[in-house]
Parts: C-alpha cells; structure tokens; sequence
C-alpha cells in the first residue's frame, strides 16, 4: 500500500475550501469578559495571540484588507514579509505533479513489490527471517508518515518535505542497487547459503531505512501538495482538486500494473541489479520532474504544531470543567488573523470543549495564558478530528478486507490452472492484482468523465454524490467483493486444482470497483473535512488506517488458525493445502463484519456535521460561486 488515495463533495460542503478569514465572529453577540477587559484597559497591551496564529503574524494584513481580498500564504514570501497573491497554475502544473508521482510510485513499488524474493535468493536469508524483516519495516513504513506529516504541517512545509523525502528515497534505492550490482555487498551464490554478512546487512538496513524515510514524507504530502495547486475558492478549482485526486489514483494503478508484471519480470528473468536499476532510475526522473515545476507550485507556508493547539484545548478545558456550559456568545472569538486556516463556523456538538474558550477573572487580570484559555477557533478545529476518527475508524474493517483478500488471492492462484496456450506458459500467481488495477484503470476515467457530470444534473450537487455517500458505496461493493470470493472458492474447492484461473477475476474486479469508491472518497474526504493546517496528517491518517488493518489482519490469521482447527487433527480453515481447509467460510467471516461495519459507518455518516466556513468565509464563497467559473488551465 504504497499510495494515499477523492471526487465527491456534498452541498452542505461544497464551500469547505473557501479561503480565509481574517475577522469573521459569531454574529450578534454581546462583548465577552476577556473584550470588555481590553475596551477598559486600552493601554495595556493586547491580548496575547493564540499560538497557532503566533506564526503568520508577521504576515497578517489589515483587518478590513484581507476581508475582501483573501490571499494564502507562500513559504518563499518577499523579504519585507507582505502577503503576496495566489497565483494558481493549476493543471499547468500537473505534468510535473503527476509525473513525479508516477515515477515514484513506479520507483518505490518496483523496488519493494519483489523485495521477499530478494532477501531468499539473492541474500541467503531464510523465509522466515526475510518476512519478519520486512514484516517490521513495513509497519515502519505505514507509521512513517505520522512523523513525516507532523513536520510537514508545523515546520517544512509539503514542499520541502516531499524534495528531502524524494532525494531520501532515491539514495535508498541507489544503496539498494549496489547490493545486488556489487559482489562484495551480497552473500556469494552457495548451494547451502550462511546468510549476509555484518557489513552486508548494515548496508541493507541502511538502504530500508532511507526508504522508510522518503515514503514519510511523500505518503502524506503529495495528494494535498497537488490539491494545493488549484485554487479551492472557485468552481473550477474544486472540480479540479476533484479530479485531480481520481487521476493521482489512475496513475498508482498504472505503476502497480507495470511494476506486477515488467518490473517484476527484469529482477526474477533477466537480473537483479538491472531490476533494481530501473526502479532507481525512475525515482530519479521523479526527483528531476518534481524541481523542474518549482517555480510554478504554490507553496503553503505552516503555521506551527496544530497538536500543540489541540493539547492547548483539551487542557484547558480539563481545568474548566466544573464551569457551568456557556452559550456561543460568551466564547472567547478575537479576530481571525490566519490567512491559511479558514474560520470554522460554531457547531453545537461536543459542547464540554467550549469551556475551553470561556474567560475567567484568572484569565483578565492576568495575560492570557493558551494552555487556560483558547480561541474559538482552536476549539472548532479539535472538534473536526473529533468528528472524523469514527469514520475512520470504519475504515480499518474495510482495509482487513481488502487485505485478507489480497492475500488469499494468491494462495486460491496457486491452486488453480494457471496456463495458457499451448506453449505452456503459466500465469505468476502474483500477476492476478492486476485485474483489480485493470478495473481501476477503466473505470475512474468513466466516473469522472461520464458519471459525474451525469449525477450533478439529477442531484445538482458538486460531485454528484456527497464523500461519504461514496464511502458507502464501496464498503457495500467490498461485501459483495468477499461473498463472490466465498462463492469462488466454494466451487474451486469443488472442482480441485483443475479449475481455471479466471475464476478469480471477478472478484478483482469487484475489490477494484470497491476501492474506487471508499479508498478515494476517503481521501477526498480527510483533505476536505481536515483544518488546512492538518491536511498533511489527513493523508498520513490513511496510511495509519492500512498499518492497523495490516496488524489486525495477521492476528485474525493467528486466533482462526487456532480455534478452527480440530482436536482430531481436522485441519483449520486456513490450512496450507486450501483444498483441505475452509477459505470460503473465513471469506464469509469477514463479509460478516464488514456488514456490521457498514451499519456502523452509516451511524456515523448520519451524525457527522461537515465543517462550514464562518459567515464572512461563506458569504465570500457565495460571491465567487456567483461568477461563471473559467475552464482549468
């Protein structure tokens, strides 16, 4: 799972990317305490920023300036510190975007997509050993990117992360190349082979862990660093972000579909070190695309830690729990000064956050202090992350699926008749994902082309249906998915090995479709519904979500191997010899959950509220939807 993966939108959040507010407060409301504190005390100094806004306050222009002309902020600004303009290239910038990562995505997934069978035969190592190694470093490589994102949004930026990262990745496969191209860097080939080396194994490791470095970065920051090239406060801009994120997936199938079958093909055929050579070169076209398009990006500036903001909440209002509940006008609600985060309209759910805003005499008489005292919007921003974790939550049971399925594909391949012709080749039981990539790959451009348009004019709603309609959609197509494989291999098991390998293709295709539905809404989703200053750890959220399922899937093998099987020595579901087990009644086990599943997500979906802009932000949203879009450029 080497990619983040986004079309819908509903209309109650058809302006979530509206840009900025400076000043937008809850409208008539009477002075709080903290305002009435400052009308009486004018020369004393202001009250103290919040700390999230402390790092563009160099940069805030005028109130009344940035009301009506709304502008992001660039990390490479002028030297006098003045907000420039946006200018958004949008699909201009694509070729370079996209290119990028095509070619990494062909780079990391060739190098890694057969790394199981390096380790065995060109290493030594045993296959136990190797699968535990890269067991290990592949939860590595799935929680890299919390680390990863948590700079990107509070200090780099996503342009410097994704630069540091792609050069990381490039020496890691460059490393890696040199231990099959040089001898003296791999086990010499023995008929009983001892395994690497002191040396050999530190330069392995060191190549992994560069590896694990450069998906940290770019994982969580290439979908939203692309996103951030289209302008998200015009018609046209939001459809581009939309279709951005379905041709950023278009693209992954394509390098999984190549990397599963050319790639694969040079390393076990042809050599190791030109299969690892060309994975290597392509990451460093990757690298050379991404610097060419550098002075077309717009690059967003981060504000600072958002965890240290959200700590800042939950510790204030821990200590002002005993407060009785206040209403929305006794909130604390200075200024919006941050041109990056939009002000985020009051929502009445989980109201023991709001005492975190509420001002006590502590809080006059003495200069405010963010760990007692926090904005409003501080407040609203925790309660997004708050209201998104159970829908991701439903994600995990949806990615076991998909997992388990992946897995067990193989195993059902290799027990099927794989040739074809009469020439006696033999279909790699590996190969067959690429039927779900086939399914991808025809039926985005068909979704986004066709349908899409065709769904806006019934429903009138920007995207057709809304994120998480999406979302439900392909957890329902996983359920199907799984009990078309049970059906599968019902009859497989019926028939025995003779049965053909195309038995399995529907049930590919089947998880494709379901992938480019809930994988996609997923991402769309998070970028949209995350405060800007997040959307680094939005991507990263996803990835965390294939690390637990990927956990949870090898402890679901564990607990059915042991408890299936019988004491007379009957073999268990998932027995070795799959004609001996029972693979159709765990595929059926987990049809089960994720039917529980479904009707958890839609408990869910009902009771999200999606994130609004405030008034100022809303009405400015409106203005800009009243001109005629113009066509991406």
């Amino acid at each position: 799972m080497s990619s983040s993966r986004a079309l819908s939108s509903s209309s109650s959040s058809s302006s979530l990317l509206a840009c900025p507010s400076s000043s937008s407060s809850i409208p008539a409301r009477q002075p709080t305490i903290m305002e009435q504190a400052d009308d009486d005390q004018r020369p004393q100094p202001q009250l103290e920023m919040p700390q999230h806004d402390k790092a563009f306050a160099a940069v805030a222009v005028d109130e009344t300036a940035t009301t009506t002309t709304k502008t992001k902020q660039l990390s490479d600004e002028s030297d006098a510190g003045e907000p420039e303009e946006e200018n958004y290239r949008g699909w201009k910038t694509m070729p370079y975007v996209i290119g990028n990562e095509t070619c990494e995505k062909l780079g990391t997934i060739g190098t890694t997509a057969n790394l199981l069978v390096y380790l065995t035969t060109v290493y030594g190592m045993s296959g136990a050993s190797a699968a535990t190694l890269l067991s290990l470093w592949s939860g590595t490589v799935n929680l890299a990117p919390l680390l990863g994102a948590f700079l990107s949004d509070s200090y780099l930026g996503r342009y410097a992360t994704i630069a540091f990262a792609s050069i990381a990745s490039f020496l890691g496969m460059i490393i890696l190349t040199l231990t099959a191209a040089v001898p003296s860097l791999h086990p010499a080939a023995h008929p009983n082979p001892t395994g690497p080396s002191t040396l050999q194994m530190a330069v392995l490791l060191a190549s992994f862990a560069l590896l694990a470095v450069g998906a940290g970065g770019i994982r969580p920051c290439n979908l939203a660093f692309g996103a951030d090239q289209f302008d998200p406060r015009t018609p046209a801009g939001r459809r581009g972000i939309n279709s951005f994120f379905n041709w950023y997936y278009f693209t992954f199938t394509i390098a999984m579909m190549i990397s599963a079958t050319v790639i694969i093909y040079l390393q076990s055929n042809v050599n190791w070190a030109l299969g690892l050579a060309v994975p290597a070169t392509l990451m460093g076209l990757s690298c050379a695309l991404f610097f060419m398009g550098t002075r077309l990006y717009v690059r967003v500036r981060p504000e600072g830690s958002p965890f240290t903001s959200f700590a800042q909440v939950l510790v204030a209002a821990a200590r002002k729990r005993r407060l009785p509940a206040p209403s929305p006008a006794d909130l604390y609600d200075p200024p919006h000064r941050s041109s990056l985060v939009s002000k985020i309209a009051y929502t009445d759910q989980f109201l023991c956050l709001d005492k975190a805003a509420v001002g006590t005499p502590d809080d006059v008489n003495n200069p405010v202090n963010p760990w007692r005292l926090c904005t409003l919007q501080q407040v609203e921003e925790v309660k997004c992350l708050a209201r998104l974790l159970p829908v991701w939550s439903s994600g995990i049971v949806y990615y076991i699926a998909l997992t388990n399925l992946g897995n067990y594909n193989v195993l059902q391949a290799m027990q099927t008749d794989r040739h074809v012709g009469r020439g006696g080749f033999q279909i790699p039981a590996g190969s067959f994902v690429v039927f779900n990539m086939l399914a991808l790959t025809l039926w985005l451009p068909f979704y986004d082309g066709v349908l899409v348009p065709a769904m806006q004019r019934l429903t009138k709603r920007e995207g057709g249906i809304t994120q998480l309609q999406r979302i439900g959609v392909g957890i329902v197509l996983s359920i199907v998915t799984m009990l078309v494989a049970a059906a599968v291999e019902r009859d497989r098991r019926r028939v025995g090995d003779a049965t053909s390998c195309f038995l399995l293709v529907p049930q590919q295709m089947l998880a494709g479709l379901s992938e480019a539905f809930a994988v996609i809404g997923q991402v769309d989703f998070y970028y949209k519904q995350f405060p800007e200053n997040m959307r680094s750890v939005a991507g990263a959220l996803l990835f965390l979500g294939f690390a637990i399922a990927s956990y949870a899937s090898g402890i679901m093998v564990s607990v059915v191997h042991r408890t299936t099987g019988g004491r007379d020595g009957r073999p268990d579901w998932l027995a070795q010899d799959l004609n001996q087990g029972r693979v159709d009644l765990y595929y059926l086990l987990i049809a089960a959950m994720a039917a529980v599943n479904l009707v958890y997500f839609v408990v869910c979906a009902r009771w999200y509220r999606f994130k609004k802009p405030a008034a100022a932000d809303a009405d400015t949203e409106l203005e800009l939807e009243g001109k005629v879009a113009a066509p991406p450029v």
